[in-house]
């Protein structure tokens, strides 16, 4: 969180002239930037200072110039009684012009004046507040965060009407100087985990961040992990409900995404519909959303060692019917599964990649007519389409992209094992999948919390989506907390008619 190289902290001088003189320097084969010079009551030599395209030019004229510029025949002071804007801040350090300006905020610098005057009227051209794309629900909110920071801490600020919803902005970068939020809810989360956050952001020295992903690189606990320890979410919904779980949430500038912590595994297992429909459709889908990651990570390999090593496990008509599906393939069953996840894949990203008009098209059509093409040219057999489309589908369950990255990235080298050891090398290698992530930290929490260690208390979740009426405590995450969410007594039922709240 450093200054640019360039940048000076020069503190301003009386002379107008001197003042320009620096800026102008700074500021030298930047076209956008205006230096507006004029007169304030035709007497006094003043510059107005601008980015073209970051304000609102007619406020400027309108508000600004035009009372500033109005010759009375006698110089009335002071002169910022005749501005008529809601806000307006005094500055004294050159680097505090840059600041403001890069931020849309004009300067007004006066001759005779040590300080200049920044006048909040930054306005620019932003992406409308859309649905989610990537976390698209059936029931519930709508709303996503865009690429603008004061847009997305109102969003927030809409939903949490407290003054305990606090918010700490911080810069990081030399050249982007990008502004970062550390929002949370003071009394629910715990003050050692917003000192580590402060900690962590504190030591990013970098030129530029362009992402919320920049950051969460450089302040998650593991980095060479392939699991992610940080949630990524474009819906303000989804972060006020960690923050009244008493987590913390960045919001970053210029990224509609915003980072949560600390989680667990079974925190990127949930989605937010799960809590806008009713509790028995969101245990099922969480149960199937369980059987779907399993099936996504260990299917193939268990198709390539069964297949290689244990074909006793086969009913022997099946095993007969396999057997006539290969008996003109020319690979191995890892090899044969290799090549149909590597085209899985490519599929699959070139699906994104392309245009949205063809990337649907291109995908399923190339799934299809790779699949036929390479069953009829004796490639690959069709047990091995079924169970690579199989395991596609099942990766498509996982609320969370990056956490369908990481099991897609596993998926390999199970593979790997299985073809070499079979179902042992399949077990060697969930078990090593599953230590690793027992020894995983998310800002200090385990990730299979409430598993291991276990925690009954919020175990409830893990497995199932309880009533709302029986959320009465909060998980306790770390250090600290207010362990009380609601009031007990609350599930309906014909005996509820009176207010027990009144």
């Amino acid at each position: 969180m450093q200054q640019g190289p360039e940048m000076r902290i020069d503190e301003l001088s009386l002379s107008l002239a001197d003042n320009l003189e620096t800026l102008t320097a700074l500021y030298e084969n930047c076209s956008d930037v205006i230096f507006h010079r004029f007169l304030i009551y035709g007497q006094t030599d003043a510059v107005l200072i601008f980015v073209e395209g970051m304000c609102d030019t007619g406020i400027i004229d309108e508000h600004i110039l035009a009372p500033l510029k109005q010759d009375t025949g006698q110089l009335e002071t002071p002169f910022m009684k005749r501005i008529a804007i809601s806000h307006a801040q005094q500055i004294s350090t050159i680097a505090e012009i840059n600041d403001h300006i890069v931020n849309g905020n004009p300067v007004l610098l006066v001759d005779g004046e040590k300080e200049g005057v920044s006048l909040c009227v930054a306005k620019w051209d932003k992406r409308s507040i859309d649905e989610p794309v990537a976390e698209a629900v059936v029931r519930g909110p709508r709303q996503g965060f865009i690429e603008t920071l004061n847009v997305n801490t109102t969003l927030i600020r809409r939903i949490i009407k407290t003054p305990a919803l606090k918010i700490k902005k911080v810069k990081i970068g030399r050249y982007t100087q990008t502004k970062t939020a550390i929002v949370y809810v003071e009394g629910l989360a715990d003050a050692s985990l917003i000192d580590e956050i402060e900690k962590r952001l504190r030591r990013i020295d970098i030129d530029g961040i362009l992402d919320s992903s920049y950051i969460e690189e450089l302040i998650e606990d593991n980095p060479r992990s392939v699991f992610p320890q940080l949630l990524s979410t474009e819906r303000p919904d989804v972060v006020c409900a960690n923050l009244l779980e008493g987590r913390a949430a960045l919001l970053i500038e210029g990224s509609p995404f915003a980072l949560v912590m600390p989680i667990t595994f079974f925190s990127l297992m949930q989605s937010p519909e799960d809590y806008y429909e009713r509790f028995w459709a969101g245990t099922l889908i969480r149960w199937l959303r369980y059987l779907f990651l399993a099936i996504a990570l260990i299917i193939p390999s268990s198709y390539v060692a069964i297949l290689t090593f244990h074909q006793e496990m086969i009913p022997t008509t099946l095993l007969l019917s396999v057997a006539r599906s290969r008996e003109e393939i020319p690979f191995p069953a890892l090899v044969e599964a290799l090549l149909m996840e590597v085209s899985f894949e490519a599929l699959r990203e070139a699906g994104v990649r392309l245009p949205k008009q063809v990337g649907a098209a291109v995908s399923i059509v190339g799934a299809l007519v790779i699949g036929q093409a390479a069953i009829a040219a004796g490639l690959v057999s069709a047990p091995m389409v079924m169970v690579v489309a199989i395991t596609g589908i099942a990766s498509f369950t996982i609320p969370r992209y990056t956490l369908g990255i990481s099991v897609r990235l596993l998926r390999f080298p199970l593979m790997f094992l299985a073809g070499m050891l079979g179902l042992l090398g399949l077990m060697l290698g969930v078990i090593s999948i599953v230590v690793h992530m027992s020894a995983l930290r998310s800002f200090g929490v385990p990730y299979l919390e409430p598993v291991a260690p276990m925690k009954w208390g919020i175990f409830k979740e893990v497995l199932s989506r309880a009533p709302l009426w029986t959320h009465n405590t909060r998980p306790h995450l770390t250090g600290s907390y207010n362990p009380v969410r609601q009031s007990s007594g609350l599930k309906p039922g014909p005996d509820q008619g009176e207010n027990k709240h009144d």
